[in-house]
């Protein structure tokens, strides 16, 4: 089984082992289905003849492996998701990023999962076991840390196999122009809106004072949650959110057998404080007119459709990737905004 760096000293012996190379693959692993602040809980990182597995929660400073990477070009599959975890611990990304799935889609690969290029390239099958384990749990199991050297032992060789696809394909500058936007895109802070956040799968069904109470019990929930750094979905799931909203409207008592003590207290407490509330206090229903496209923004539309899957067909590539359908509409509505949104390959591809 592959030892945890979980020490000081473990890391510093590690470093200079990046020295020689100029591309570096890593993979993170965070728990978010066992807590409710979701927190980075390890780092892998491979280089020919080493697979290394780092731990964030052993309280040691990851500052030195930071600077280890300064200047190193990255090999990440998927990049956005792990950018930002890095991000959250004080990594700054500065050097150029390769993002295998990117490099993969452009490649015109469907299947461009890592699981699916690994069994495509080393005729590898990752097992699926432990995808939804919790990755705080200490010590981790051998099939654990198998699982996770395997997301970086192939990512070198993967990067080189899809590179040498891309150049043939006279699509490198594509790639580097869709790594960029990924890494800019990872760096932006998606805050949530409070009036929204609370709007969850059927909240459209209940209305008025029902959804007055549906917003306490959200909140109630969310406070609960992170009091005892447990998924929400520990607490209550969010279909009894729903239920329990409708049946508090009737005035009807609602018994859920994880709600019990103090905390069945804080449950009607935060109730109590939905039904006294005044009428011009309850959530509102939120319309978002969307304009009817004109004719002339319908035709504009389907000749933009054909062009783009005409192209994507001749490219053998997703359609889109060229461009998705909101974007297309965008354009057809001569959106100033659409056309900036793509990136200089896109708008050659698709003549805008």
């Amino acid at each position: 089984m592959q030892p945890l760096i979980d020490t000081a000293p473990a890391l510093e012996a590690v470093l200079p082992l990046f020295a020689p190379h100029a591309r570096i693959p890593i993979d993170t692993e965070a728990d978010s289905l066992h807590c409710y602040f979701e927190k980075l809980c390890l780092i892998q990182i491979s280089v020919p003849g080493h697979d290394l597995l780092i731990d964030p929660l052993a309280g040691i400073s990851l500052q030195p492996l930071f600077d280890s990477l300064t200047g190193k070009e990255l090999i990440i599959h998927g990049a956005d998701y792990d950018l930002r975890l890095l991000r959250r611990v004080g990594f700054t990304v500065t050097a150029p990023i390769f993002d295998t799935m990117i490099a993969a889609r452009l490649c015109g690969i469907a299947e461009f999962s890592l699981a699916a290029l690994i069994k495509r390239y080393f005729d590898v099958a990752l097992t699926k076991a432990s995808q939804k384990a919790n990755w705080a749990r200490r010590p981790l199991s051998p099939q654990m840390a198998d699982y996770a050297v395997k997301d970086t032992h192939y990512l070198l060789e993967i990067a080189s196999i899809l590179e040498t696809e891309l150049i043939r394909l006279d699509r490198m500058e594509w790639f580097r122009q869709s790594c960029s936007k990924a890494v800019a895109a990872s760096a932006i802070i998606k805050e949530r809106d409070p009036e929204e956040v609370w709007r969850i799968t059927g909240s459209k069904d209940l209305r008025g004072r029902a959804s007055a109470i549906l917003r306490a019990l959200w909140h109630w929930r969310e406070a609960e949650a992170q009091a005892l750094d447990r998924p929400t979905f520990h607490i209550l799931h969010s279909e009894q959110l729903i239920e329990a909203a409708a049946m508090l409207d009737r005035d009807q008592e609602v018994n859920f057998s994880q709600l019990h003590g103090a905390r069945r207290k804080r449950f009607y407490e935060a109730v109590e404080q939905a039904k006294a509330l005044p009428e011009s206090e309850w959530p509102k229903i939120i319309r978002k007119p969307r304009p009817r496209p004109t004719r002339d923004e319908e035709e504009r539309f389907k000749q933009l459709k054909v062009k783009r899957d005409t192209v994507a067909t001749e490219l053998q590539l997703d359609p889109s990737l060229i461009a998705p359908k909101s974007m297309l509409e965008g354009l057809a509505a001569n959106s100033a905004e659409a056309v900036e949104k793509l990136l200089p390959w896109q708008r050659a591809t698709l003549g805008v």
